[in-house]
């Protein structure tokens, strides 16, 4: 069975950690777990927000009429 890779993190500012243990505390969860979380939180947003600017640069390149789906294929066909 593989070990999961860990990290350690050196001089960490003491509010960050503050702030880290309280949410730990409020969640119930090890420092460590909370770390985990977090990260994983943070993952998911920046993911998101890679998915809002494809919808955006998509929505800024249709220039396409797409109001009449018939003239769509049909120029589709005639290709």
């Amino acid at each position: 069975m593989n070990a999961m890779p860990s990290l350690q993190i050196r001089e960490m500012p003491d509010e960050l950690y503050e702030a880290l243990s309280r949410r730990a505390q409020q969640e119930r969860r090890s420092l460590a777990q909370q770390a985990v979380a977090d990260l994983m939180r943070l993952a998911e947003l920046e993911a998101r927000d890679r998915r809002m600017e494809t919808v955006e640069r998509l929505r800024h390149r249709r220039s396409i009429a797409v109001s009449d789906p018939v003239r769509l294929v049909r120029e589709d066909r005639e290709r």
